[in-house]
């Protein structure tokens, strides 16, 4: 019988970013062993980080705005592989709406710059059909939960 390998908490904070049209920016993801997916800005807390600075943090490194996103009060847990090594994450979203569609990813660190090399805003439509891998997988509900938790709220 084989143990699993122990997995490392990955504090992570996740950013819903919708421009004015209301579309999601997204990061492809691609590495060696996993097929290519989705994901939206954000990641992991620093030593001593609390999950809103994490998220003030993460959204300027991979977009280039300065801004503090709007905690929504969904946490979630989720187990995978990162960057080789097996995690437990403990994920919290965050809702920032930006007056404008253009991104600076000159932040990004080496291992983003190597396996999230494409970006792309997405509609709700594109996102129901899209034809890779989005995480997570219920990501129009966890906008449509956004938006009504934050009507309202302008970029």
């Amino acid at each position: 019988m084989t143990t699993a390998a122990p997995r490392r908490t990955r504090r992570t904070a996740r950013i819903l970013l919708l421009d004015p049209e209301d579309r999601l920016l997204l990061f492809r993801y691609t590495a060696e062993a996993y097929p290519p997916f989705w994901i939206m800005a954000g990641g992991e807390c620093d030593p001593g980080e609390d999950y809103p600075d994490a998220a003030r943090r993460e959204l300027l490194e991979e977009t280039g705005i300065d801004a503090q996103p709007l905690p929504l009060g969904i946490r979630r847990q989720a187990d995978y592989e990162y960057d080789g090594e097996p995690v437990r994450a403990i994920e919290y979203f965050f809702l920032h709406r930006t007056a404008t569609a253009a991104i600076d990813t000159s932040g990004h660190t080496e291992l983003e710059r190597r396996v999230m090399r494409d970006h792309r805003w997405l509609t709700r439509s594109e996102l129901a059909g899209w034809h890779e891998t989005i995480y997570p997988e219920d990501i129009l509900a966890l906008i449509e939960l956004a938006c009504n938790c934050h009507k309202g709220i302008p970029a």
